[in-house]
């Protein structure tokens, strides 16, 4: 299997955004010279509509309501490359990488912990606390990978990755979020992100196994029907190893 099939960006939305010109401006430069010296020079600029065909019409000078909104988007722009993915602070402890580039995507792990699981009714399965194993996730702003690691330690690029326990998930890791509308910021900081999408995660309602694939060994709405409510360690010998390391979560 291709090791690269499990970091493959979501460019769709790429093609779904249709981009419609609204304005042009041009920019006229005058160099004024006297006895071949020069004295000054001096800028116009001027601005246009964009017409139903796409031609340039009522050309006007650039006006100062113009000029400020073009400020605000530049300045909006700036913003957002300062403090996306940015941590507040040091790095979290948690954070394996960070991509900037593109859209951007973190790569980070959580430890085996206690926490709140939502099932729906046609599974059978109990919504309440249950033990967890420890995970790796990788997100950009559209899309979630989670795999699940054995212990506790923080791991390295060669640990072995295994298929996270859970329904919703297909056998490369690929979170299907259902209903769920994902709605990160632009601006979103490092530790807002990271937070947004384990919301996104755990007050998701589970609802059934990706393309008939089981993530574990047994049954897995029975190992839930266990865990839940049980107050019960999850057992590590459920988990079902993949071929991936961390290292192919990496960028």
């Amino acid at each position: 299997m291709d090791n690269k099939s499990i970091i493959m960006e979501n460019i769709t939305h790429l093609f779904e955004d249709c981009y419609i010109p609204e304005k042009a401006l041009l920019i006229y430069r005058c160099r004024n010279r006297e006895n071949g010296n020069r004295t000054d020079e001096s800028i116009y600029v001027e601005s246009y509509d964009i017409g139903r065909n796409g031609n340039p019409i009522n050309a006007h000078p650039l006006t100062q309501k113009e000029m400020a909104g073009l400020s605000q988007i530049f300045q909006s722009s700036k913003e957002l490359k300062t403090t996306y993915l940015k941590s507040k602070g040091l790095l979290p402890i948690n954070v394996l990488q960070i991509n900037t580039q593109g859209q951007g995507s973190v790569c980070w792990y959580t430890p085996a912990c206690e926490t709140n699981l939502l099932f729906t009714t046609a599974l059978g399965i109990p919504s309440g606390r249950a033990n967890v194993p420890a995970l790796v996730w990788k997100a950009s702003k559209e899309q979630l990978i989670v795999f699940a690691i054995k212990g506790n330690k923080k791991p390295s690029a060669s640990t072995p990755l295994y298929h996270a326990p859970f329904f919703n998930v297909n056998n490369k890791g690929h979170v299907c979020m259902g209903t769920v509308e994902v709605n990160i910021p632009a601006d979103a900081c490092l530790e807002e992100f990271i937070r947004y999408w384990e919301d996104y995660f755990w007050n998701s309602y589970f609802s059934h196994m990706m393309e008939g694939f089981s993530p574990v060994k047994g049954n897995l709405v029975l190992l839930w029907k266990q865990l839940v409510n049980t107050g019960e360690n999850f057992p590590a010998t459920a988990l079902k190893k993949t071929s991936y390391t961390i290292q192919n979560c990496l960028v």
